[in-house]
């Protein structure tokens, strides 16, 4: 029997430095017999000749287009967006799943072209738990940043400026505790940051920023199921500096803040991160922007409040890219016994609970959708 063939493509997402796999685990999936095709790129964090060094091929970025039907096609963020029908198996995030701004046209093409979607975000054990997530250094990022753009905003009237990945966590760190020295210089205290889902991977990331940026103990709200079951909107959320979330949303929620919860005289909140970053979902608990932020203009000011200090929302949905290396040696680590049974997925029940929900989806497209 032929080797299964893994094809990395090259990523095209603007300044999206991570790799579903890495040179290490490239060399466990060689080791067992995969043959691992690596497309060259600019942008990701390990370099080309990483990944020969282990035994793996080189091939022209873009070239899973023309690969055979039968190589599994693996990528960490969605396609860029093209018309084109999908012949093969695609291991990556899709953001499709949840009825996002056009997921019809985004799903449609798998279908249309006889190919598949493993969707990475929802790859799940026995007990329905993700066997490999970003979670924890989304969330540590999410933090850091929003502890940076509090202490601009203090200090500076024009919007925070872009940010580019850090080589390391230390360097990071480094740069938030200036900050944060300087905003607490201003504003004469630190923070009160309030984190809701502060006990799942995303959270613990966060207060773990948090923790190694300063930020006193008691100024952390560490927030769970527990103290949103009430439903909102949260009071607390407005008499904080910071608002990081970090909830993985599957369904409506009552809104944890909206317009009418910032309209008090004594609102602190300056910031908010949406690790979620559900921007575009009806679900969205946190309906007070619209637009999802990226790495070069990593903010968006909230429109039509009457009085408090100008709030910002951070959307981006590849925080850990920045800090790409550590999080894609954690993440790729977590997925890799999934992925060495990827030359029998269709038998394997993680990537056949994959293939269930992806049937399930597409047969909620509308008609329309498959005929483009």
């Amino acid at each position: 029997m032929a080797p299964t063939v893994l094809h990395l493509r090259s990523e095209t997402k603007p300044l999206e430095h991570r790799s579903a796999l890495t040179p290490t685990t490239a060399a466990e999936l060689i080791k067992a017999g995969y043959v691992v095709n690596i497309e060259r790129s600019p942008e990701r964090i390990f370099d080309d000749e990483e990944f020969s060094a282990v035994g793996a091929t080189l091939v022209p970025g873009g070239s899973w287009v023309d690969a055979p039907q039968d190589h599994i096609i693996v990528g960490l963020k969605e396609l860029e967006e093209k018309e084109f029908p999908l012949k093969h198996v695609h291991v990556q995030f899709a953001h499709c799943y949840k009825q996002q701004g056009g997921w019809d046209t985004v799903l449609a093409r798998f279908p249309r072209g006889g190919g598949t979607l493993l969707d990475l975000e929802f790859l799940v054990d026995d007990r329905g738990r993700r066997v490999a997530a970003f979670g924890f250094h989304a969330g540590f990022a999410g933090a850091a940043l929003a502890l940076e753009v509090w202490a601009w905003q203090l200090n500076h009237t024009e919007p925070f400026p872009g940010v580019s990945s850090y080589p390391n966590e230390d360097a990071l760190i480094a740069d938030v505790k200036t900050a944060v020295q300087d905003g607490a210089k201003k504003a004469g205290r630190l923070p009160r940051v309030i984190v809701i889902g502060a006990l799942g991977r995303c959270g613990s990331g966060a207060v773990s920023a948090l923790r190694k940026a300063g930020v006193p103990e008691e100024n952390i709200l560490k927030w769970d199921m527990a103290e949103t079951a009430p439903g909102g909107p949260f009071k607390e959320i407005a008499e904080s500096d910071i608002f990081v979330n970090c909830i993985y949303l599957t369904s409506k929620l009552p809104n944890f803040v909206n317009l009418e919860s910032l309209q008090t005289p004594d609102r602190k909140l300056s910031v908010v991160c949406d690790v979620s970053a559900d921007t575009t979902s009806p679900f969205n608990p946190i309906p007070i922007y619209t637009v999802a932020t990226t790495f070069d203009r990593p903010t968006v000011p909230v429109e039509g409040l009457q009085s408090g200090p100008p709030l910002s929302v951070i959307s981006i949905d590849h925080l850990p890219s920045l800090l790409p290396r550590e999080a894609s040696e954690a993440f790729s680590h977590d997925l890799l016994p999934s992925l060495l049974a990827l030359n029998d997925w269709q038998n394997h029940p993680v990537w056949g609970r994959a293939k269930t929900l992806f049937d399930e989806k597409v047969a909620t497209l509308p008609p329309s959708a498959l005929e483009k």
